[in-house]
């Protein structure tokens, strides 16, 4: 007997205590040295660009969340810029690294929410920005997608969307520019393929759903259309793309053979809910 069909607005999304919640929380004391960081100093982020582009007299006056905060690397830039910050994260132990990391007195200017991203409902039209920076990364894409629409919905007309997602196209460039290194070093063929799919870890990532497994933990990697289309999916426009380039230097596989090589990167975005 075929099995029924559930409509996507009739999934029902995890609850923010399952597994993933678990393993995120887990990975939060080591995630700095786990994870790409696209707020160190060697990097130009996009984002940051994007943030600044919104005057500083109006953010004053307007109310930004940071959803899917992490350990809290963007929120001093937030705390600094707006007159009223959120912070959601649905691990419990991302929270508590937040509030060592920006110390008691920043804290208290924040309101922090330990729930899903998805769990929006009490601050519909509320939010002038939202960012979410390697947040968006549910493997599910009714979970995206649920999320996406939610997000739209907390937005006032015309607020912003901004953030960074994990980009599976420059793991593909990542992975062809340590090949054709390894064989310039002399290496054959196979070696060399060996050797790239050994470094870049490839057994952990299904390539043709942009999916990404590490330890518990369970990410969507995307592409540019690909994130584009959902953007576009959940009511926003104006949606502009750009990369945000990483230097190659010891957090990346064979950095020491790749520095003439054209940079990997993730994807920056903005985008907006139309005023009317």
């Amino acid at each position: 007997m075929a099995k029924s069909k559930l409509r996507a607005d009739q999934f029902v999304l995890p609850h923010h205590s399952d597994n993933q919640a678990n393993a995120w929380s887990e990975s939060a004391s080591k995630y700095g040295n786990e994870f790409l960081d696209p707020f160190r100093d060697s990097v130009v982020n996009p984002l940051l660009t994007m943030l600044a582009e919104i005057g500083a007299e109006d953010s004053a006056k307007m109310t930004v969340a940071d959803l899917g905060c992490g350990t809290g690397p963007l929120l001093p830039v937030l705390i600094e810029q707006f007159g009223e910050v959120i912070a959601l994260d649905f691990a419990a132990e991302m929270l508590v690294q937040c509030r060592e990391r920006i110390g008691a007195e920043k804290s208290a200017k924040v309101q922090f929410l330990n729930r899903a991203m998805h769990e929006l409902d009490d601050l519909a039209d509320k939010l002038d920005v939202a960012v979410s920076v390697n947040s968006l990364v549910m493997p599910d894409l009714r979970v995206v997608h649920k999320t996406l629409k939610n997000i739209f919905a907390a937005l006032r007309p015309g607020g912003r969307f901004l953030g960074v997602v994990p980009s599976v196209d420059a793991i593909h460039h990542h992975s062809l520019m340590l090949w054709d290194a390894y064989l310039d070093q002399g290496y054959s063929m196979e070696e060399s393929e060996r050797l790239v799919s050994t470094h870049m870890e490839h057994h952990m990532y299904n390539f043709a759903f942009g999916k990404f497994r590490f330890g518990q933990l369970d990410q969507k990697f995307w592409q540019p259309d690909e994130l584009k289309y959902h953007l576009v999916k959940s009511g926003f426009t104006e949606i502009r793309i750009v990369r945000l380039e990483y230097p190659w230097d010891d957090s990346l596989a064979g950095y020491k053979l790749l520095k003439n090589h054209p940079k990997t990167w993730d994807w920056t975005f903005e985008a907006r809910r139309p005023s009317a």
